[in-house]
């Protein structure tokens, strides 16, 4: 796959990547690919597959799967096999406009270490206070820990661009800082131009992350139900500078096939721009 094409964010959990990356797709009219909204449909695809860590993964219990040896967590976790599922997924869309793709398992060996790709890596007192934030029980957190040190090795061992997240920038410095990185590339495009191109671009990605939690509550181990889930949905007004969002259940947010054809979610005081 060219890289010309797209825009890679890499980085551990916790590094500020998906922010960074819908702030710069809704400024420059991009199409944002968030690898977390795949992730059931990667596992799913895995299971397909025969792919035994994807399948035991399905068997266990939450107690037992939580609870498995740091090694086992990474293999189940299917971070170095997502990662080509994650090209499959980029070859499928259309060539315009311009991709960024942000995940933990955009990895070096994956997509190489050219000029359009970065990891963000936050620094040790920043990793601990986000993943404290989150309060993650004790499996989920190990996990992680074991992300922040797979990811950063293969980062050192490839040579890659990387970016240190030490706390002291906001997240719109921080995508100021990426932007710079991409200046040539978001330069030379294509981007979306109009509002309707924009505001399509803000419903692609608002219906991704409905497929996601739709997929997870399919699972018949799954917690929480799409009627009582809420989320925050991009304003899709199309405007370059918005950065309003809507809380909306899963189930509200309109049906496919409606849902491309459906009225704009518009924050409060905004309305399509033309």
């Amino acid at each position: 796959m060219p890289h010309r094409d797209i825009l890679w964010i890499g980085g551990p959990p916790g590094a500020g990547k998906t922010t960074v990356a819908r702030l710069i797709a809704r400024r420059h009219g991009l199409r944002w690919y968030n690898a977390d909204a795949h992730t059931w449909e990667h596992r799913d695809r895995a299971i397909a597959a025969g792919h035994p860590e994807a399948i035991r993964w399905e068997a266990l219990s939450r107690e037992e799967r939580w609870s498995a040896p740091e090694a086992e967590l990474l293999a189940m976790s299917l971070h170095h096999e997502r990662g080509r599922m994650i090209l499959d997924d980029l070859r499928a869309l259309p060539a315009a406009p311009l991709i960024i793709a942000e995940g933990t398992p955009i990895t070096p060996p994956v997509v190489g270490t050219g000029g359009h790709a970065v990891w963000l890596l936050p620094s040790a007192e920043v990793q601990r206070t986000r993943l404290a934030e989150r309060d993650l029980p004790p499996g989920p957190l190990t996990l992680y820990r074991s992300l922040v040190g797979e990811i950063g090795a293969r980062v050192t061992e490839y040579g890659a661009r990387k970016l240190v997240v030490d706390g002291h920038d906001s997240a719109a410095e921080t995508a100021a800082a990426v932007e710079k990185l991409f200046a040539e590339a978001l330069a030379r495009g294509p981007v979306a131009t109009t509002a309707a191109e924009r505001g399509r671009l803000s419903r692609y990605a608002n219906r991704a992350t409905v497929r996601q939690y739709e997929a997870f509550f399919a699972r018949p181990w799954s917690h929480g139900d799409a009627r009582t889930t809420v989320l925050a949905f991009a304003c899709e007004c199309g405007r370059p500078k918005c950065e309003a969002d809507i809380e909306l259940t899963v189930a509200d947010f309109p049906p496919p096939p409606d849902d491309m054809r459906s009225p704009p979610l518009l924050a409060p005081g905004h309305r399509p721009s033309d």
